[in-house]
């Protein structure tokens, strides 16, 4: 094995090696997916890119724009739309598993070489793939610079303010609907529902389902006062177990909470994810000791992160312990939809949405709800990156240009090494046989 070949080894494990120990099956899952290109890769190896980016000059960061609040896993199929607490639908960053407190530049630097990781897969050339990468730099420091410039913290991807392919993944989830959900995964018996039995569905036996049931009831004291239902809405009418098996979540623990929403009719029942956190992938690069020691558990960093970059988050969202492991709860929304790319073939069909995600990842940095907490971060980050490129803006979206087409290169021999390694057995605690 290789210099490189072991470093993608050692940080995998590093970052895995807990969970793979507790669930081999979901982690050969995980690999087999990374394994099928070098995007899917990527995906799966934010904890890489970071020990790369923290052995990487940064020129673009001081004291404040090394640490506010970014998405720490912003690739190209990490959009989506989701219903804000306003009921307004928005199309926006919709994971945050990996949030945390970092450079805002690794937002942007990773989102860049994942557009050119795509686009390698529809054989964009470079010259279009370098177009693209300006066109979203150039749009995120127009939309902070318009933060910065303005009060105005309304501003969202909308019906109303977008068109083309963003606005018709907007339209698609307004078709969707609670009972199409619900009749998805449940069904009645009797006169009430409860969660339907399927593939990956675990049924609990009575300890530990009284033990998840306590947790959600203390999660509840995490909402907002002023978010939180009254009356009925968070009766727990049935809970099921279910491991998570995508790329970002295999092998997290996870509990599907169905619950009995505002009032007692079926069509408004509420499905909750209540998801273990992980360990963030920007946290093992980070080392001031203030950012780590003020989260309770992972969970608690999840749910505090979501809020800190999403403005009018969930009003479910919120996070609980279970036998002291951190849980982030949030509603399995109906109005969730992602961004179809496949249908994206041509550099002018692809312009218009990369330059509507540059202002989306402009919104996330520098518009919070209005219950996140400030403590982390007391300034105004519109105002510090604005500082920090004036004057330099054709210099900065020439750094990231040239770092997306290099690590993009990177990751697709990395790609290979990892295959490699895999088919070999040589990645500790996970057999590719």
């Amino acid at each position: 094995m290789d210099e490189r070949s072991g470093r993608i080894v050692d940080i995998l494990v590093t970052a895995f090696e807990d969970l793979m120990a507790a669930d081999p099956a979901a982690f050969r899952a995980k690999f087999r997916k990374m394994a099928a290109d070098p995007f899917a890769f990527y995906r799966g190896s934010a904890c890489l890119f970071y020990a790369d980016a923290a052995e990487r000059d940064d020129p673009w960061v001081d004291d404040r724009t090394s640490r506010v609040w970014i998405q720490g896993d912003l690739h190209a199929e990490n959009f989506g739309t989701y219903m804000d607490g306003d009921g307004v639908l928005v199309f926006d960053v919709n994971d945050f598993d990996e949030a945390y407190l970092g450079h805002w530049t690794w937002d942007v630097t990773r989102f860049a070489a994942s557009l050119c990781l795509l686009g390698r897969r529809k054989a964009i050339s470079d010259r279009a793939l370098s177009r693209l990468v300006e066109v979203y730099c150039r749009s995120y420091l127009e939309q902070v610079r318009h933060f910065a410039d303005t009060d105005d913290d309304r501003f969202a991807l909308r019906l109303d303010t977008t068109d083309g392919p963003v606005r018709q993944v907007l339209q698609s989830a307004r078709t969707r609907t609670r009972v199409g959900l619900l009749d998805a995964i449940t069904e009645t018996e009797g006169f009430d529902r409860i969660l339907r039995a399927g593939p990956g569905l675990r049924v609990l036996g009575d300890d530990e389902k009284a033990k998840v049931t306590a947790a959600f009831e203390a999660y509840v004291q995490t909402i907002p006062p002023a978010k939180r239902h009254r009356g009925v809405a968070y009766t727990v009418k049935d809970v099921a177990g279910r491991s998570g098996v995508g790329i970002g979540s295999a092998g997290l623990p996870t509990y599907t909470v169905l619950v009995e929403g505002l009032n007692q009719a079926l069509d408004n029942d509420i499905v909750v994810s209540m998801k273990q956190g992980n360990v963030a992938a920007p946290s093992r690069v980070v080392t001031d000791e203030r950012v780590a020691a003020y989260f309770e558990h992972h969970g608690h960093r999840t749910a505090l992160s979501q809020r800190a970059l999403q403005a009018h988050a969930d009003p479910m969202l919120g996070w609980t312990a279970l036998d002291g492991v951190g849980f982030v709860v949030a509603e399995v929304s109906p109005y969730e939809a992602d961004l179809n790319w496949s249908e994206l073939t041509e550099p002018h069909e692809i312009e218009p949405v990369v330059a509507d995600l540059g202002r989306a990842t402009a919104k996330i940095h520098c518009v919070a709800d209005a219950d996140a907490d400030h403590d982390l971060v007391d300034f105004r980050v519109e105002e510090a990156i604005t500082d920090t490129v004036a004057g330099r803006e054709d210099a900065f979206i020439a750094w990231v240009v040239a770092f997306a087409h290099d690590y993009a290169r990177r990751v697709r021999a990395d790609h290979g090494l990892f295959v490699d390694a895999f088919r070999e057995d040589q990645i500790p605690g996970v057999s590719s046989s």
